[in-house]
């Protein structure tokens, strides 16, 4: 008796509305993959080497650069003798150059770069150039100078944490400068790392052009003084929304953090997170500093002095507030568990992005 042919399971055609479907995403994947791939290669770059002293030496940093940029627009256009109405005009012209002008010049590098190479080493490259705009490890050096130097003396802290903070470090006891250092690490966690990044994987080296661009011009000109209440208004509140996700963002990355590494807390900082993120006087700085509150079972922000000037500012967290060398060490191991989260996650996203771009 001759044997049945094996049975085929039935495939239906696709629909022209599926073929479309997977069309764009094909082109939405393709599209998102070189600069996803720029992003890892920066921040597998920053972490091994970081950005060479000697290079600043001889050449500078893209954030001195547009630094100049911004103290010549502000010395040429925030004239105090103009009325308040066209300070904050000009401000807006200002803050449109300031993003403008670097932006653009990334764009035809990075053009520049796709032209001239392979598109792997124009990844490289690019993602090597982008290094630049990435802090993950100076921002590891100056908090654990911190750390270390509080094991010396109060005033080789002080010393210390007057490279990274604003507020006046003469003021500050020892609880005060850990605790000074511990939100700066938070903080700078979101918009020195987590923020460039994302919008490198966004838009490659001109987007994290831009965000630098808009974050320096909002810490060089966004203050509430006198000289700068209404010129810099307009780049503190681009600040505030460029940075609105990736406050969320290493939020998540902080408590993913506490999940894997013993001694945190991760539902303490998911509670603290609900509770304190929107009390604190920023609208994304309380987001990555709760999460790592909670996480470390500590008190951060709290008041503080400003150029002499005394500002009260509710607590974030539950813990105590008398923090020692060790909570600061503590930060730091859940700090790098973060950034090394970030950057497993972007490694696994550029896998599947190269993956559904090869579909046919």
């Amino acid at each position: 008796m001759a044997a049945k042919p094996a049975h085929r399971p039935f495939s239906a055609p696709l629909t022209l509305c599926q073929a479309r479907n997977i069309h764009r995403g094909m082109r939405l994947s393709r599209f998102l993959l070189r600069p996803v791939s720029t992003a890892c290669v920066a921040s597998v770059t920053d972490v091994l080497v970081g950005y060479p002293q000697a290079l600043v030496s001889r050449i500078g940093h893209p954030v001195i650069w547009i630094g100049r940029l911004i103290d010549g627009l502000d010395r040429r256009l925030n004239i105090p003798e103009r009325t308040p109405a066209c300070r904050r005009a000009n401000g807006f012209v200002a803050s449109a150059v300031i993003v403008a002008a670097p932006t653009l010049a990334a764009v035809a590098l990075e053009r520049s770069i796709r032209r001239s190479l392979p598109h792997s080493l124009a990844v490289a490259l690019s993602g090597v150039l982008a290094s630049s705009l990435v802090a993950q490890r100076s921002l590891h050096e100056h908090v654990l100078a911190v750390a270390r130097q509080a094991q010396v003396s109060l005033p080789a802290a002080r010393s210390a944490v007057s490279h990274i903070v604003g507020r006046d470090p003469e003021q500050l006891d020892e609880a005060g400068v850990l605790r000074a250092a511990t939100e700066t690490l938070a903080e700078n966690f979101s918009d020195g790392i987590v923020a460039p990044l994302l919008w490198m994987a966004l838009g490659g080296l001109p987007g994290a052009v831009f965000y630098k661009a808009v974050n320096t011009a909002d810490s060089m000109i966004g203050h509430r003084t006198p000289r700068h209440e209404a010129f810099g208004y307009a780049a503190a509140r681009l600040d505030d929304l460029v940075n609105l996700p990736a406050a969320r963002l290493s939020a998540l990355w902080i408590i993913l953090a506490a999940l894997s590494l013993p001694g945190m807390d991760a539902r303490a900082a998911v509670r603290v997170l609900r509770r304190d993120a929107r009390t604190h006087r920023s609208p994304n700085a309380g987001w990555p500093e709760a999460a790592m509150a909670g996480a470390l079972g500590i008190r951060l922000s709290g008041p503080r002095a400003y150029n002499g000037v005394p500002v009260a500012e509710p607590w974030v967290g539950d813990g105590t507030p008398a923090l020692r060398p060790a909570d600061l060490y503590r930060a730091l191991a859940l700090y790098r568990r973060a950034c090394l989260i970030q950057t497993l996650a972007g490694l696994a996203t550029t896998l599947l992005l190269a993956r559904m771009a090869r579909r046919r």
